[in-house]
């Protein structure tokens, strides 16, 4: 039996689930619903009635003995979502090569100055391209991945050898940028031109003195957004033009199509 609407698993045959799916929606809208529970009150608790009081929860320890790592990653990013996908642009250090490649491990975590973290897997003693220039440079470009070319930006996600450019495997363009050496990418409706501010390194815990992760702390230096997507006072990005995807678990991605609108609430 082919599923057409559950994540696609190890042992599928990947090219028949997605033929069995229904097509693209392109021209589906963003839609506001109301919330779950719309004369929720304070003190109301969840909106589902009690159901998920009803489950028990496993404990688990994520350096448990014998559990894989790969168990942790699996865990964290199929149940931490949907997560942001910073597509990152960068130049080496002799200008002669650009990589751009997406990272989900990303956030934006302040505005004043503005500042985005994002997460690389690795060392900086054994880093790989975008880590590598990074690094180097102390520049990038962080740009925002839409509907309208998700199929490129997953083709920037290639294991190419380092000088192989994946704006050639992608299609995607480049444009040029103000203040920083990396290009924008021209299809990205928001663009943030980066300056490195630093970097920390993580330790296994499974294999300790192993180097696993790298934290970047990044200062956003210029802002481009595209004009028929932003209003007058350049504050607000229209989330109808901008159609944002996100990454969930395994090879899915997310759109955000449907929402809802609480008030923040005043004590």
């Amino acid at each position: 039996m082919i599923r057409t609407s559950a994540f696609f698993k190890a042992g599928d045959d990947f090219d028949k689930v997605q033929a069995a799916r229904p097509d693209f929606e392109r021209n589906a809208g963003v839609k506001f619903t109301k919330p779950p529970k719309p004369d929720w009150k304070e003190g109301d608790g969840g909106n589902d009635g009690g159901e998920s009081l009803s489950k028990d929860h496993l404990e688990i320890d994520p350096h448990e003995e014998g559990r894989p790592v790969g168990s942790n990653y699996k865990l964290l990013i199929s149940g931490f979502v949907p997560r942001p996908i910073a597509l990152i642009s960068t130049r080496s250090k002799d200008g002669k090569t650009s990589n751009l490649a997406p990272f989900s491990y990303a956030q934006v975590i302040n505005h004043d100055p503005p500042l985005f973290t994002v997460g690389f897997l690795g060392s900086l003693e054994n880093a790989k391209d975008s880590l590598r220039n990074l690094a180097e440079t102390e520049e990038c470009v962080i740009n925002v991945i839409s509907e309208h070319f998700v199929e490129a930006a997953n083709a920037t996600a290639v294991s190419a050898p380092y000088g192989v450019s994946e704006w050639e495997i992608s299609g995607l363009h480049q444009a040029p940028s103000s203040v920083v050496q990396p290009a924008r990418v021209k299809e990205s409706i928001l663009s943030i031109e980066g300056k490195l501010v630093e970097t920390k390194q993580f330790e296994s815990k499974a294999t300790p003195g192993k180097k696993t992760g790298v934290l970047a702390i990044i200062e956003g230096v210029r802002f481009w957004a595209r004009e028929d997507a932003i209003d007058k006072e350049t504050s607000v990005i229209d989330l109808e033009a901008l159609k944002p995807i996100s990454r969930l678990g395994g090879l899915a991605y997310g759109r955000t199509i449907d929402a809802i609108e609480l008030p923040r609430p005043k004590f």
